[in-house]
């Protein structure tokens, strides 16, 4: 029963629970849409009840439940959750949302799925109308009749857009209209919803004049397109047809029109296109061509005076258009009326008393003809005969002809002629006036008493009188025959002619004449007067005979006067001095006066030449003179003048400019200069590159050489003649030495003679001198011998200490000294050279060994060689062998060269040098290779504001080629600086960028490929200056003077370089930015980073990792000796900006032909350690040598030397520092090869050949196996690092061989390991060691807690040992550094093992 009643009520909950419950439905449907391209659409969606989640679908496609809408950035999903309103808004819409679109909303417990559609319609309104080659608003040009077809284009519209045309506002509809062509524009992306259409249509008419200026449109319409701005695009027609006829407007035919009255005819024509052109003729001449058209219609406005010749003229109108062949005309003839414009009476003016005189009076042409009445002396005179006729220019002229009879007792009659235009009433008159002629009275002078003199200059007033006479008479004065000007006055009676003679010499005997004529006279009345005048002659004229004058020719002056009254007296005169001359002569002249004439003779020289000499011509009565001069012209030959200088003296390579001057008449000299015969080209036919040319009297010399001395000969030719003269040029050139005595060879306390035999202008015995530092010479012991320019130094009894370089020092003052030096070589017997680089050699076994004996000895020595007391069988076996090398003069080297070293061959040789006069010996180790023994002094040299300069003695060098690096630091610092040399076998070197007046201390150490070197004790110390060297102050002074402009430009360069370079830098910074954020969020996630914070070069303060021991014992492994190849150096590594190394999961990749990758960065200072001495120190010997009665491997060399072992040092601190013993500091470790590696996983792998090293198939470690493997399997170092790591197949064991590049820049470690004497051969290890994994040299106990293992990155599996061999390399460029570091127990001591195999550098792992 209770079970019933449970199953009742859990039913009756069900049905509660189904009767409340209401499925999740769209409030709100997404409804279609048609939306604009560029526009913004929202479709809505609104779901009640929502229970799942909402989503939206684009054609089936669904975009997802996020309101950002990945792929699609113009789509958003908004809304209201929690009304379930989820609207999708699409902005800046595409044609590719064209597309049916679905509100989705999921299902829930109990919700169905629900969905709704809604469609987006995507409209494009069309991008252009165009009517095909008509451009908008263009004009069409047809002519009358002609077809017209216009075609319209509505481009890129959806949906297709309607076209509809228009003539003006009209719509054309009809049989002109064809029916519309849609044609689809294709898309790039293939979807027909991005479709876009073209509409085509034409319109098809025939052309009449109505058309013209007609507008044709082209209309496009469009949903999308607003209706109150339509598309449209407009031609306008321009139909061609004929004008109308013209017309005249302003004139009819049969008006009068009166002359001067003004008249404005206007021609038109209307309609034609394009407009009529209207020309007006008169009588068929054209007279006006301008006329103005307004639309359709043309005007030509004539607009003109009426005048006589308009009467009867026949005015016309034409027009014509491009469209009309036949001119189209309008005319009117004009009728004008007019008075005559005057009268003319024609006719005698004079008349004797009862001579009968004709008149005639005609008018101008006058319309209708004029009527002619006379006047005389007041009276109508009525007996008159007239005439009419028609005028060429119009009208009628009428003509009237009448008689006078002249009346005595009168003076004058005067007739008047009336022309009347009775039609007019207009009236014209003319008058004429006939004088009766009476003869004058004669003439009478008056103003001169004949016989008078006159002197000429002075004015002379003449007046001629004459009374009476009609007309009163007219007066004329004459001269001699020619008429003359004169001034007339006139009284009612009588008249006066006047004029004012300013007398000359033509006046003299002149005659005067003044006549008196009128009407009434046949023959001038007339009265004459002459002149008697004194004058001085005008001019005087001085000639020369012969022409041409030369030196030693008699010439004869003549000087003649013009005409005087009295007679001239002439006088000769000379710089205004008299000269006497022969008598003068007298003959007759012009104008009653007499002509003189005077000689002078003159024996002609050159020193008369420019003479002037005058002849003075007086008029001793008038007190007045005249003069003519005459510079005399002597033609003479050239001739130098006395300031020639005939020697001249120049300097060679300076330009020297020689000039001469002659003086000859002609002056027009011309100049030739010539060397032994040889001419000089002129400049005017150089070419440029011609070193001596000619410019007429001088000679430039650009720049001198010796050879140019000489004599040059300069010749100066005129046409008289030529003159020579010989120029003698000394050049001076800088002293030289020819020649020297070549290593005087003496014998003790004898004379030697050293030589000097010099060249130079000017040389003299002072010019050369004998010197040696350290040394006094005596001037009685040097002599000079001027023929053979040669300076003999004598040494008195020569000794050893005489031996060595005189140098002869020749100047002459001109340019530099030139020096030389001259060897004195006295005899002495050898004496050997002990340098540290000597007395030692070193060679490893199974190579050839090299041992070297420098001796100084003259004469040259003879070298032997032993050993413990024997002597060598030198170059007589195969085993030793010996070279012979002269150094200089008097140094001498044998090479003893060992073949196949063995370790008996080590040990101490003796070599001995013998000569003539005695016999030294020396002994030299031979040892195996090692490391450079300490650097044996240093020393400062030079020292400036920020440098200094430092040269030191090296010591011995293991065997190797060794270089040097310095270690400096301020005094009171404890921070050390370091400087790789170079070159490497430099011995000198300059610190730089050092601060001013500051206290440093320096020193250096020696590297080989073994090892290095002790730093030398701190006690090279040099202050840098206070002040800048003068040089640098010079130059800077030296830039005030550059000019102005330069600054300029270099300031414009400078600001531009400065401009770019901060660009670049905040790109840079831009892109390290970038880096650091990209490298940041990649290591994000590794829970344990070895950080490795460094400075940006090795010289600041560093702070690194800690050195932690990675396993409690070493394993070690041997290398190969087969291989004679040495490696290349290890490439440049770019710094990593935030200093994050490599990850923690790996040290190293194995790659096949690629080798251990990516050292550390170049700004970390390597770290310094112990090292094996010897090539074959390693911590495992050869399997093949070394062996010993055991069996067993020894660690170390086998004989010979004592063993390097590494020794203890303090465990650096846990802040990853080293701790220096010595000063107390903690210095920072170096990066870690391996971590680095862990940045560079993944980079592109590049092919090994690009790295320069030999493809060589190299198994890979696999799993701690050796595995031949495809180069795939294994990642590759960037492109840029060139490194190549493999596995040493020759090899006993697994090794890793790094090789290098030469872009390695060396970088100094600092010197922070102490060595202690230790124990290394307790590990023996099986003389055929398996394979072993890399392990890494920083380990974190911590770390295994993470699930990170730090072990090989090969295989975790490998067990740890006790101690572990790491192997570190150096980042200089030839220096490899080994190590072992090994914890022993629980002590914190570090020991490193180093070694080296000069044909490839084997790393250990």
């Amino acid at each position: 029963m209770a079970g019933r009643f449970w199953k009742n009520l859990a039913v009756f909950c069900v049905l509660a629970t189904t009767a409340a419950f209401q499925q999740q439905y769209f409030r709100v449907v997404p409804r279609s849409l048609r939306v604009q391209e560029g526009s913004e659409a929202v479709l809505e969606c609104a779901v009640a009840n929502l229970a799942g989640q909402v989503q939206w679908a684009k054609d089936g496609f669904a975009l997802g439940f996020s309101s950002v809408i990945p792929g699609y950035p113009r789509y958003t999903m908004f809304g209201d959750r929690r009304n379930g309103v989820y609207n999708l808004r699409i902005v800046n819409v595409t044609l590719e949302d064209d597309a049916e679109y679905q509100c989705q909303v999921g299902p829930a417990q109990m919700h169905k799925v629900i969905r709704a559609n809604a469609s987006i319609t995507v409209i494009s309104p069309p991008k252009s109308v165009e009517i095909t080659n008509h451009p908008p608003n263009s004009k069409l040009e047809v002519k009358e009749g002609e077809d017209v077809s216009l075609e319209c284009f509505v481009k890129n519209a959806k949906p297709p857009a309607k076209i509809v045309w228009y003539r003006g506002n009209v719509e054309l509809k009809g049989d002109k209209v064809s029916k519309e062509e849609i044609k689809d524009v294709e898309n790039q992306d293939g979807n027909p919803k991005s479709t876009r259409f073209t509409t085509k249509s034409r319109v098809h008419f025939k052309a009449t004049a109505d058309d013209d200026y007609a507008d044709f449109t082209c209309e496009a319409r469009h949903e999308a397109l607003p209706r109150d701005t339509p598309m449209r695009s407009t031609v306008q027609l321009s139909v061609l047809y004929p004008p109308g006829a013209p017309y005249i407007e302003g004139y009819a035919e049969g008006e009068t029109v009166r002359r001067g009255q003004s008249l404005e005819l206007v021609c038109r024509s209307r309609g034609g296109n394009p407009p009529a052109q209207l020309i007006w003729y008169k009588n068929g001449e054209q007279i006006r061509m301008a006329y103005r058209t307004s639309g359709r219609m043309s005007e030509n406005v004539l607009s003109f005076t009426a005048d006589a010749s308009d009467n009867k003229a026949r005015y016309s109108c034409e027009a014509k258009n491009i469209m009309i062949s036949n001119t189209l005309k309008a005319e009117i003839d004009l009728t004008v009326l007019f008075a005559p414009a005057h009268v003319t009476i024609s006719g005698p003016s004079e008349a004797r008393v009862g001579d009968p005189v004709p008149l005639t009076c005609s008018t101008a042409p006058s319309n209708p003809a004029a009527e002619i009445k006379w006047l005389v002396i007041g009276k109508h005179h009525k007996e008159a005969s007239n005439r009419t006729v028609i005028s060429p220019e119009g009208g009628w002229i009428t003509s009237s002809n009448i008689t006078v009879i002249v009346e005595p007792n009168r003076r004058s009659i005067v007739v008047v002629c009336h022309g009347i235009n009775a039609q007019l009433t207009e009236n014209v008159i003319a008058t004429h006036t006939i004088n009766v002629l009476y003869p004058p009275s004669a003439p009478m002078i008056t103003g001169y008493v004949p016989g008078t003199t006159l002197a000429a200059g002075t004015v002379q007033k003449l007046a001629c009188i004459s009374t009476g006479g009609n007309p009163l008479a007219t007066l004329t004065w004459f001269k001699n025959d020619k008429k003359i000007h004169s001034t007339t006055k006139t009284t009612d009676k009588a008249v006066s002619a006047e004029i004012s003679i300013l007398t000359n010499v033509t006046d003299n005997q002149a005659q005067y004449r003044c006549e008196a004529t009128n009407s009434a006279t046949e023959i001038p009345l007339f009265e004459t007067v002459t002149l008697n005048v004194h004058f001085a002659p005008e001019a005087v004229k001085v000639r020369a005979e012969p022409d041409v004058l030369k030196p030693g020719i008699e010439a004869t002056l003549i000087c003649d006067s013009a005409s005087s009254n009295p007679p001239a007296t002439l006088s000769w005169w000379r710089d205004g001095i008299p000269v006497q001359s022969a008598p003068m002569q007298l003959k007759k002249g012009l104008h009653g006066g007499k002509v003189s004439t005077i000689e002078l003779k003159l024996s002609i020289t050159k020193e008369m030449n420019g003479a002037v000499y005058t002849c003075q011509a007086t008029n001793e009565v008038l007190q007045r003179s005249v003069h003519d001069a005459l510079a005399l012209k002597v033609l003479y030959a050239p001739i130098f003048d006395d300031t020639t200088s005939y020697n001249t003296v120049g300097i060679e390579n300076e330009p020297l400019i020689i000039s001469v001057r002659a003086d000859g008449n002609p002056p027009s000299i011309t100049y030739t200069w010539t060397k032994d015969g040889l001419p000089i080209t002129q400049s005017s036919y150089s070419s440029g590159n011609d070193r001596i040319i000619s410019e007429g009297s001088m000679l430039n010399m650009t720049k001198l050489t010796r050879h140019d001395a000489g004599i040059y000969t300069c010749e100066a030719v005129n046409s008289q003649g030529a003159a020579v003269a010989n120029i003698s040029v000394s050049v001076h050139y800088p002293a030289g030495i020819k020649s020297v005595s070549q290593n005087v060879v003496a014998n003790p306390n004898e004379d030697a003679v050293l030589s000097c035999t010099a060249i130079g202008n000017p040389l003299l015995a002072e010019h050369i001198k004998w010197e040696r530092k350290g040394y006094k010479i005596d001037p009685k012991s040097v002599t000079f011998e001027p023929k053979n320019l040669t300076s003999y130094l004598i040494i008195r009894k020569a000794k050893s200490e005489n031996l060595g370089n005189f140098q002869c020092v020749v100047n002459n003052g001109i340019g530099s000294a030139t020096k030389q030096d001259v060897m004195l070589i006295v005899k002495f017997k050898p004496e050997m050279d002990t340098s540290p680089n000597l007395v030692k050699s070193a060679s490893n076994v199974g190579q050839v060994g090299r041992l070297m004996c420098k001796c100084k000895s003259v004469p040259a020595p003879s070298f032997t060689w032993s050993k413990n007391g024997v002597k060598l069988p030198v170059n007589t076996s195969t085993k030793y062998f010996a070279e012979f090398h002269k150094n200089d003069h008097i140094t001498y080297t044998s090479v003893l060269l060992i073949n196949d070293v063995t370790t008996s061959d080590y040990g101490s040789y003796e070599c001995g040098a013998r000569n003539e006069l005695g016999f030294s010996t020396t002994t030299v180790k031979l040892d195996v290779t090692s490391a450079p023994d300490q650097v044996v002094s240093l020393t400062v040299t030079n020292v400036t504001h920020s440098t200094v300069t430092l040269e030191w003695v090296p010591g011995f060098d293991g065997g190797l080629q060794s270089w040097y690096r310095i270690r400096y630091r301020k005094v009171f610092d404890d921070v050390y600086k370091y400087e790789d040399v170079l070159p490497k076998h430099a011995t000198n070197f300059t610190v730089r960028g050092l601060e001013k007046n500051t206290d440093y201390v320096f020193s250096v150490m020696a590297i080989n490929k073994i090892g290095q070197s002790k730093y030398r004790p701190d006690d090279t110390k040099a202050t840098t200056l206070n002040l800048i060297h003068s040089s640098v102050q010079s130059s800077e002074e030296y830039s005030y003077h550059v000019p102005g402009v330069f600054i300029i430009v270099g300031t414009i360069i400078g600001t531009a370089l400065i401009l770019l370079n901060v660009l670049m830098v905040g790109l840079c910074l831009h892109k390290r930015t970038n880096k650091r954020i990209r490298e940041q969020a990649g290591q994000a996630s590794k829970s344990a980073t070895i950080e490795m914070y460094a400075p940006s070069s090795y010289n600041d303060t560093m702070t690194g990792e800690t050195l932690s021991s990675v396993s409690e014992k070493s394993e070690t492994y041997s290398q190969d000796d087969g291989d004679e190849r040495h490696p290349p150096p290890i490439p440049e590594v770019p710094s990593i900006h935030n200093r994050h190394m490599l990850s923690q999961t790996t040290d190293a990749y194995l790659m096949e032909d690629q080798g251990l990758v990516i050292p550390p960065p170049l700004d970390y200072p390597p770290p310094n350690y112990a090292v094996y001495d010897g090539d074959h120190s390693r911590t495992l010997p050869h399997p093949h040598r070394h062996k010993d009665m055991s069996g067993h491997s020894t660690l170390g060399r086998s004989a010979g030397k004592p063993n390097y072992v590494p020794a203890p040092s303090p465990m650096p601190p846990l802040d990853g520092s080293y701790y220096n013993m010595s000063s107390d500091r903690y210095l920072s470790y170096p990066p870690l090869i391996g971590e680095y590696l862990q940045q560079q996983a993944g980079r592109t792998p590049t092919p090994p050949q690009q790295y320069g090293a030999q493809p060589l198939t190299k198994p890979h470690l696999m799993n701690g196996t050796v595995t031949g493997g495809s180069p795939s399997h294994m990642p590759s170092p960037p492109h840029n690092y060139g490194l190549d790591v493999s596995i040493d197949r020759q090899s006993a064991g697994g090794t890793l061989r790094r090789q290098r590049l030469d872009k390695m820049a060396a970088v100094p470690p600092p010197d922070v390991t102490v060595l202690h004497p230790g124990n290394c051969a307790q590990h023996q290890i099986s003389q055929t060691p398996s394979t072993k994994q890399p392990q890494s040299i920083l380990k974190d106990p911590s770390r295994h807690k993470y699930g990170h293992p730090y072990g090989s990155p090969v295989s975790s599996s490998t067990p740890h040992n006790s101690n572990q061999i790491l192997t570190v390399q150096n980042l200089t460029s030839d220096t490899p550094q080994y190590g072992t570091i090994k914890k022993e127990n629980k002590k914190q001591n570090v020991t490193i093992d180093e070694s080296f195999n000069k044909r490839s550098e084997t790393h250990v792992v």
